[in-house]
């Protein structure tokens, strides 16, 4: 069972660029209704994968806006998906489940 790790410009590198294992990442604001109700979503969906397969991290853009400026996140919520440190899918908005997971599935 994964868990969130929230991300920081000082941890995103350890956490998502070299990890080992492919990332999703949820770009999110507290002010965000759409975010706050994908959160629910996320976590129940992190819940079902093994951390060993997948790392699930957030990023509050309005606390680290390089990270977000980075990788160019405009709308939010933004889920994007990692492996080997490269940015491989981009979710944007509020989406069902079953497209969360087949992004991930995608790349563990």
């Amino acid at each position: 069972m994964a868990e969130f790790q929230h991300a920081t410009k000082e941890t995103f590198n350890e956490l998502v660029k070299n990890s080992d294992v492919p990332v999703l990442v949820d770009f999110w604001a507290t002010w965000c209704a759409p975010c706050r109700k994908l959160g629910v979503l996320l976590d129940e969906i992190a819940g079902e994968f093994d951390e060993h397969k997948i790392k699930f991290v957030k990023v509050n853009t309005d606390e680290n806006p390089e990270i977000a400026g980075e990788y160019s996140v405009s709308g939010l919520p933004t889920v994007m998906l990692f492996k080997n440190g490269v940015a491989q899918e981009r979710i944007v908005g509020f989406v069902p489940k079953s497209t969360i997971i087949a992004g991930i599935e995608k790349v563990i």
